[in-house]
């Protein structure tokens, strides 16, 4: 697992938060984003943020794994913050310059965007760190399995998404190491934006070309075991739900009920 990137690794553990059976922490890792969405106000988010900190703690997840599993995604936090900062109006004007205008509104609008989505790719980055990929990839097969009648390729999407979430800390670290290189051969990507746009060039062009040959030993490697999609495959250790996947759905129910009821009282 790479240092310096965790959204989409996984963290092993024993909690039972691991051992939930994975549709259950997919369906509730969707449900939570629903969760935050309902807060009026950071008083809303208050049963999300404590849902949080305890299923961290609890699946003894550091503080710093947490943390950089939230950092690349602060780009998206602060480009919707910046958003709603410039759109959102209303309280008093604080900053008014042409058509560029910042009130107590605006700012209020902002912080609360801005925590709602930090909530949010935290709840999902919790949800890949305690399930492993192929886990993940069973899951949206079996979850998209009632389509397969309707035409949805379910294999072959859970497949993908499979895919796609193994490569990302891979990539990531290939980019880390791409760039260590460029900079012992005397290559300077820090400095000013100008520079390091310039610069981004000596680091896109061979991770992509690092994408490409991925992609192609995959494929061989796949051609190679004669894969031919879900005709024909069995599963080792077949999804099944427990007690403690209706517990987990309760749990939720009561986070959701005291957010509505946060709500109502403020």
């Amino acid at each position: 697992m790479s240092t310096t990137f965790t959204f989409g690794s996984y963290v092993p553990g024993t909690s039972a938060l691991h051992r939930l059976d994975p549709r259950t922490k997919l369906l509730l890792g969707i449900a939570f984003l629903v969760l935050t969405l309902q807060a009026r106000d950071f008083a809303g988010l208050v049963p999300a943020l404590a849902a949080i900190v305890v299923l961290y703690a609890w699946a003894r997840i550091s503080p710093a794994q947490a943390l950089r599993a939230l950092a690349p995604t602060l780009g998206i936090v602060v480009l919707v913050s910046l958003l709603r900062l410039f759109t959102q109006q209303g309280g008093t004007t604080l900053v008014s310059w042409g058509i560029v205008q910042i009130s107590t509104g605006s700012l209020h609008a902002a912080s609360l965007t801005a925590a709602r989505i930090a909530l949010m790719m935290m709840g999902m980055a919790l949800v890949t760190m305690v399930t492993p990929t192929l886990d993940l990839t069973k899951a949206l097969e079996s979850l998209l399995s009632p389509l397969a009648r309707f035409g949805v390729p379910a294999h072959e999407l859970g497949m993908i998404a499979g895919i796609a979430l193994r490569f990302v800390p891979q990539l990531v670290s290939e980019m880390n190491d791409i760039r260590l290189a460029q900079q012992s051969r005397g290559a300077r990507l820090s400095g000013s934006p100008v520079r390091g746009i310039r610069q981004v060039s000596s680091v896109a062009v061979p991770l992509m070309a690092g994408v490409f040959r991925h992609a192609e030993t995959l494929s061989e490697a796949m051609d190679a075991r004669c894969y031919h999609g879900q005709l024909g495959t069995t599963s080792l250790r077949p999804l099944r739900l427990h007690a403690r996947d209706a517990i987990a759905v309760l749990v939720y129910v009561a986070l959701l009920a005291a957010t509505l009821a946060i709500n109502a009282v403020c």
